[in-house]
């Protein structure tokens, strides 16, 4: 058994009983705890001295790798808590028969039979558990083998910053050291190792036993905030044993010697790293809380809803108007599709009376605050106006950026925008972006950075050239400078994997692809699906999460589609995805056009070359106008 590492931000002060000094480390650099030895690392024994009983706490193990002479205590907190007289009362209070008092309520485990019968169940439901993996193995998917069987790359937690642990992650990375439970053990209880990070995918990492170097044979993956991930020390501060793995319990002859040379000055997760993530963990949004959100079948207005379930973040909200409370629609709380009850008349915004005419029992409205914040503008000088042209993602047709045009100028900065030449007659498809929304974008944008523009359904001049189709319509095109070209260092990369939210069915979560960047730009492919399914969206959607983020929330991820199963697909489905993709898109430009001086209304617009498809971060101004 082994017990006593800290990490240097423990005190180490109350193990002066240790036999070994403590050994000084110089600090080393880093966010990250740096281990420390205090000298409590019991040699583990060769197996042949037999086994032994803690008095203190019933563990039972080999008698050589138990604490003190007499090898009575399995562990340095055993032996003192045994020689307090808290814990004498508690023992004796035992063997009485007695419930113990509850200051003596201290390390009290399970008798032997208890163990050996919990671990017969154990191996039984281990046995069970095989059999069920063998059954399914064909329908299940795991990151760690997705990742490992095509040495794919994941975005870091860091890029995700309304993810749990996305502000803190602090400096996890390879080579970092925690203690997890030691499933190459036979002991009839749940012990621990040591294990180092060989590779990050999100919260997902693939972990190695000390002491097996360069062998992969028993590498695991598994969630880094789960429950059963501890920083070094934890052990040693809950009085749990540390147990090597059996493969390789006889590689070392002193096993003391080799944990101090492999641990001391390494890295290892805060002490308050498990606090970290429960508080990361912890959303403001309840349920039966009411908010307006867009209306699904008419995205011009929208309507009352009421929260009916929060999971990490995301929020499922079911029409108030709903009497079977199936008419619903996903969102993240950060989501710019929600709003605080109110909101529509505050800026001018087309709004649903509900049919009800008070509030349910037990419903009420969401606090305004709660929401997320949009950037505040100035509309007193130069500002957009009715008519003026730019480009929009079409929130109906994710993968496509449209010619469109300004409907209505409402409130507080938000706009009405509609897609040129696929509008209904009454505006029942406007939607609402707020000008600093990075789903829209100047005149000439998709040009400059080699996107395909998709101009105006019925459009027979082709190839779409911007100054043309201005003349033609007597339009001008809105100023640049009134569009958000802020870029932040996101650290997104071309290749990384994700969890993305399908935005055309937002209840989805599915194993997804960066597979362009432009600025602050994402191009999400869904993995398994054709390329017209993909979806642009912004680096800091909330849509988007890290490698592992569904299995530490424990919501349902979508595997990469099979060739039957987008064949079988339900045509339902189909229809919703495909809502706008079947209007023409006009002739694939196989090279950049110039755009001539004479475009944008007369104005003269000097614009920058756009980023590759490598880069992930550049300048702010990728589109400049030129003063006169």
């Amino acid at each position: 058994m082994f017990d006593g590492y800290d990490s240097c931000s423990e005190d180490t002060s109350s193990s002066s009983s240790s036999e070994e000094s403590e050994e000084e480390v110089a600090p080393l650099p880093s966010n990250l705890p740096i281990i420390k030895n205090n000298g409590q690392v019991y040699t583990y024994p060769d197996g042949k001295s037999g086994m032994a009983t803690c008095e203190m706490c019933g563990m039972v193990g080999v008698r050589d790798a138990f604490y003190s002479k007499t090898k009575r205590f399995c562990s340095v907190s055993c032996s003192r808590s045994y020689s307090s007289n808290s814990k004498k009362a508690s023992i004796l209070a035992r063997l009485q028969g007695k419930p113990p008092t509850k200051k003596a309520k201290v390390l009290q485990k399970q008798p032997l039979v208890a163990k050996l019968a919990a671990y017969a169940q154990y191996q039984a439901t281990l046995q069970n558990q095989a059999k069920t993996k063998a059954a399914v193995s064909m329908e299940g998917f795991s990151w760690g083998n997705y990742i490992n069987s095509n040495s794919f790359i994941a975005a870091p937690v860091t890029c995700f910053k309304h993810a749990p642990m996305g502000t803190c992650w602090g400096d996890i990375s390879e080579n970092v050291r925690v203690e997890v439970p030691n499933t190459d053990c036979s002991l009839p209880t749940k012990v621990f190792w040591i294990a180092g990070i060989v590779k990050l995918a999100g919260y997902n990492a693939l972990l190695r036993y000390e002491g097996f170097e360069s062998d992969s044979a028993l590498d695991f993956w598994c969630n880094i905030c789960g429950s059963d991930i501890h920083p070094v020390g934890w052990c040693a501060a809950s009085g749990k044993p540390l147990v090597p793995p059996r493969t390789i319990q006889h590689k070392y002859t002193n096993w003391k010697a080799f944990l101090v040379k492999r641990l001391t000055g390494a890295k290892t997760l805060p002490p308050d790293f498990s606090q970290k993530v429960s508080e990361s963990m912890q959303y403001p949004f309840k349920p039966c809380m009411r908010v307006e959100v867009v209306d699904k079948r008419h995205l011009c207005r929208t309507r009352v809803a009421v929260v009916e379930s929060v999971i990490g973040g995301r929020l499922r909200l079911v029409y108030e108007e709903s009497e079977d409370r199936t008419d619903d629609f996903w969102c993240h709380m950060h989501s710019p599709l929600i709003h605080h009850i109110g909101w529509s008349r505050s800026i001018g915004h087309r709004f649903k009376r509900s049919d009800i005419t008070k509030k349910q029992d037990g419903h009420f409205d969401t606090p305004p605050h709660l929401f997320a914040k949009v950037k505040e503008v100035d509309q007193s000088g130069e500002w957009f106006k009715e008519g003026m042209k730019l480009e929009a993602i079409d929130p109906l047709n994710l993968s496509t950026i449209c010619v469109a045009t300004i409907r209505k100028v409402l409130a507080d900065g938000f706009l009405m925008i509609g897609i040129d030449g696929s509008e209904a007659a009454d505006g029942s498809d406007w939607f609402c972006y707020h000008a600093t929304s990075p789903s829209i974008f100047p005149v000439g944008f998709c040009e400059i950075n080699m996107i395909e523009l998709t101009p105006p359904r019925g459009y027979t001049k082709l190839p779409f050239k911007w100054f043309d189709y201005l003349r033609e319509t007597g339009s001008i095109a809105a100023p640049v400078k009134l569009f958000n070209k802020d870029v932040p260092n996101h650290g997104f990369r071309v290749g990384m994997k994700l969890e993305a939210v399908d935005l055309m069915e937002p209840r989805l979560i599915c194993v997804a692809t960066v597979t362009r960047i432009i600025h602050r730009l994402l191009r999400i492919h869904f993995d398994g699906w054709e390329e017209e399914y993909d979806q642009w969206v912004d680096c800091e959607s909330p849509d988007l999460y890290p490698v592992g983020w569904c299995q530490l929330t424990g919501y349902q991820l979508q595997p990469p589609a099979s060739q039957s199963s987008r064949e079988n697909q339900s045509a339902s489905s189909k229809q919703k995805k495909k809502a706008k993709s079947q209007q023409y898109k006009g002739h694939k430009k196989m090279t950049t056009l110039q755009l001539k001086e004479e475009l944008l209304d007369g104005e003269d617009y000097n614009f920058l070359q756009g980023a590759s498809d490598q880069e992930s971060n550049g300048s702010a101004n990728f589109y400049i106008k030129q003063e006169p």
